[in-house]
């Protein structure tokens, strides 16, 4: 088997605990590249413990495994953004991720991010200024201009009006379409119908159904699943 063949990331009985509390309890999932993950849940479920896992930020037991060399970025659901420029943030985060780059390819690679999600006009603008939607959308592009292979994002539409959601939506349709591989949490079931190709519910923790999305929208899920898409399960029980 040739590293092409292996996984992006995979886990093996993997648990994330913080103190007393079991945030993720023995998860065992593979994530292969081009796919498009969402992982769905009720509040508390261990969606973005799950997130934070999978791309190794939180310490764990068990086994978790990534493909050599596959480079990865993460999009939190309040990005952290700099008191600066649009166009500085893009190039500081570039900076960080690949110190080597040169000025020039920085400033390349930043312009062309913004062209990505629309925000060409914005460059000079306080970061700090922007819309929700503007500034999530300035998360993804300095996600995208990392290059990731692999592009996890925490309830990347949470809070936002519909026509920013649909904006971030085609942004991230845009990036699946390259063949760039996405791992979502989202409690909006219609963008995972609308952007995912596999579903992963959780809840108190576990991993319970994990089905191409057809076969999860379609079909009879089993245990709480059924009772979450009914609407009946909005926060975590045992």
């Amino acid at each position: 088997m040739t590293s092409s063949d292996l996984p992006l990331v995979a886990l093996r009985d993997a648990s994330v605990r913080f103190g007393a509390v079991c945030a993720v309890q023995a998860a065992t999932l593979a994530v292969d590249a081009g796919e498009v993950l969402a992982v769905v849940g009720a509040n508390g479920s261990g969606k973005t413990s799950l997130l934070r896992l999978l791309h190794g930020v939180v310490g764990h037991e068990g086994s978790r495994s990534q493909r050599p060399g596959c480079r990865q970025a993460m999009v939190f659901q309040r990005p952290f953004l700099l008191r600066l420029t649009v166009l500085a943030n893009l190039r500081i985060a570039l900076w960080l991720g690949d110190p080597r780059l040169a000025a020039a390819e920085r400033n390349e690679r930043a312009r062309e991010a913004l062209r990505r999600v629309g925000l060409t006009a914005l460059g000079r603008r306080s970061a700090l200024t922007l819309s929700g939607g503007e500034q999530q959308r300035l998360a993804l592009a300095r996600a995208w201009a990392l290059r990731p292979q692999i592009l996890f994002l925490d309830e990347p539409t949470a809070n936002l009006d519909p026509a920013a959601k649909k904006e971030v939506e085609a942004v991230l349709a845009a990036f699946a379409a390259e063949g760039m591989t996405l791992v979502l949490s989202t409690h909006n079931l219609g963008q995972a119908k609308r952007l995912a190709t596999r579903v992963v519910f959780m809840a108190a923790g576990r991993v319970e159904v994990d089905l191409p999305t057809a076969e999860f929208f379609d079909v009879g899920r089993p245990g709480r699943a059924d009772g979450f898409l009914r609407g009946e399960l909005s926060w975590s029980v045992d």
